[in-house]
């Protein structure tokens, strides 16, 4: 499959080239002081007539297709983008030279160049000598003698992927596991690389370098043992990673569909979470090929849908592409979970990711948005991720996985949901009446989320449950928690077990602060430990009707009561 993907791309983004190419001939004036397009297409109509591979390998490399997106929209908007437009449309010339050179053309070509660099697409960069943030370059040449000048510069492209004087070459990690072959680029020189808008080049220092070629090769030795699946396809799919520093306690990464094979990386902490991180994008780049053939979903731009590994509401097309990653990521971690000497760590990532990945498909599968493909595909991953849901894992990690769930989804609903207010107000008003239960309209049906937050988000608590997944661990926890973003006493408490500490530290950051999400969610977890709770089943269930009320009462006359109490209140008439 990950083939014929790979050909609908290319041919798809042959269509891209030649529309741009006869949009700007419409315009010459478009292209300021580079040459028409035109000179650009039949320099590709050469390289494929002297070898069909090396326009192959140019149509495939990620960035074509970030490029192309990118600029096709900036000329039928008739507005520049990060640079002039000309730059972006002269890019296709140096798209032409790279293929020119690697199919051994004789040819010369005129390329841009932004505030010195001079980037020939899959091969490296050079460094020449300008007075202006955007001029033109020249390059040509032919086989063993290409070079690239502006009248005050001349730089020799090596003949192979090395750095050499004024050039850098584009970073390849090779790593060879039984019979599988895989070859990633590490890209921080390509200015389309960035998700939205180019970027100037980011090259990683040497130590990074190898840090890297480590976790590449740690990673790909874990995928081809306990995921051999993937390690057939993900070599076709995924061959360029764009670096970036490393995130405390986060593995962020991103893709965009346009720029098939490639994905923006952090820099993780060992090879498992590589290993996690390349399936997940990997699973986003063929979600995004098959968006490029069939239509799975009607256009709903509507931010509405809860989902686990967001702090914000997606609309069904980001909550459809997460489920198939994150889908990805639980089937990687069920492989290492079931292994021999499997650790605690990977039966709660498989326990968490299973199960946070079947709540948003039972969502999904029942959207009236998807169309007849988009079901058959969710129910496609049904039929393997719901059986999953039954796997033993430790009983201990299971209720791990399940709090960590119910925490995150608690923060969400007190974040992005809105009581109504005339519910808001009845409930008010029967507690400063003195009424002992409140009224039986408390469970009714929630206004649509908005996607502007009321109030920040903390994932120290989940962090900290992490890093508590072994004795060893908890040992060290107390040593190493305030390096947690946003963690509190009241967080370390909780992730040690000692709930009664934890509930007394949240009471404290509430009465500074009673409408902090993270601290109106962790009372209702530390409560519900010490067993079922009304105030712990409102905080955990209803946490946006609690801090609602409890505003309201503060806005009134009077001293207002303990939020704790109000939910425990609003509790009684809250189920499980």
């Amino acid at each position: 499959m990950m083939r014929r993907l790979r050909r609908a791309e290319r041919s798809r983004r042959k269509l891209l080239l030649r529309a741009l190419t006869e949009e700007s001939v419409k315009a010459p004036a478009l292209c300021g002081p580079m040459p028409s397009l035109d000179l650009a297409w039949e320099l590709l109509a050469r390289v494929e007539s002297r070898s069909p591979k090396a326009l192959d390998r140019m149509l495939s490399h990620p960035y074509t297709g970030s490029w192309a997106g990118y600029t096709i929209r900036l000329l039928r908007a008739g507005i520049d983008g990060v640079c002039p437009l000309w730059v972006h449309l002269g890019h296709l010339h140096a798209l032409a030279a790279a293929a020119a050179i690697r199919a051994g053309l004789e040819f010369r070509a005129e390329v841009p160049v932004w505030d010195g660099n001079v980037m020939l697409p899959s091969l490296g960069m050079a460094r020449v000598a300008c007075a202006s943030p955007f001029s033109v370059a020249v390059v040509g040449g032919g086989p063993g003698r290409y070079m690239i000048g502006n009248g005050d510069s001349v730089v020799a492209i090596p003949s192979q992927p090395v750095d050499g004087p004024d050039w850098w070459g584009i970073r390849r990690v090779r790593v060879s596991v039984d019979t599988r072959r895989f070859t990633l680029r590490l890209d921080d020189l390509d200015p389309y690389r960035g998700l939205y808008e180019p970027v100037p080049p980011q090259r990683l220092p040497g130590a990074e370098l190898d840090d890297w070629r480590r976790l590449i090769d740690e990673a790909c030795q874990l995928i081809v043992r306990h995921s051999p699946a993937f390690a057939g396809s993900m070599p076709v799919g995924l061959d360029s990673l764009v670096p970036k520093p490393r995130v405390l306690f986060r593995n962020p990464s991103a893709s965009t569909g346009e720029a098939f094979g490639s994905a923006v990386v952090g820099r993780p902490t060992d090879g498992a979470a590589l290993a996690s991180t390349l399936i997940h994008e990997f699973q986003h780049i063929v979600l995004g090929g098959v968006l490029h053939l069939v239509r799975l979903y009607d256009d709903d731009p509507r931010e509405r849908i809860y989902v686990p590994w967001r702090d914000d509401p997606r609309p069904l097309s980001g909550a459809l592409q997460g489920v198939y990653a994150f889908f990805g990521v639980a089937a990687f971690w069920r492989a290492v979970a079931s292994a021999d000497g499997a650790s605690r760590r990977a039966a709660f990532e498989f326990a968490y990711w299973r199960r946070q990945s079947w709540h948003t498909l039972r969502e999904l599968r029942a959207d009236p948005v998807l169309t007849d493909a988009g079901r058959r595909f969710l129910d496609g991953i049904a039929e393997r991720l719901g059986p999953w849901q039954n796997d033993p894992v430790p009983a201990d990690i299971a209720e791990l996985a399940a709090v960590t769930t119910e925490d995150h989804r608690a923060g969400w609903r007190v974040r992005h949901l809105r009581p109504s207010p005339a519910v808001v107000t009845e409930l008010a008003d029967a507690w400063t009446a003195g009424r002992v239960r409140p009224p039986v309209t408390v469970d009714v049906a929630d206004l649509p989320p908005t996607p502007v937050p009321d109030g920040s988000w903390s994932r120290a608590r989940v962090d900290l449950v992490r890093l508590a997944l072994t004795p060893a661990d908890l040992a060290e926890l107390s040593d190493v928690w305030q390096t947690v973003p946003g963690a509190t006493g009241a967080d370390l408490a909780y992730a040690s077990g000692r709930y009664l500490d934890a509930a007394r530290g949240y009471r404290a950051e509430l009465f500074a602060d009673p409408d902090r999400p993270s601290s109106l969610v962790g009372l209702g977890l530390a409560l519900r430990a010490g067993g079922p709770h009304p105030a712990a089943r409102a905080l955990l269930h209803r946490p946006e009707l609690v801090r609602a009320v409890h505003r309201r009462l503060r806005d009134g006359h009077g001293e207002a009561p303990a939020i704790e109490d109000i939910a425990s209140w609003i509790g009684r008439l809250v189920s499980e």
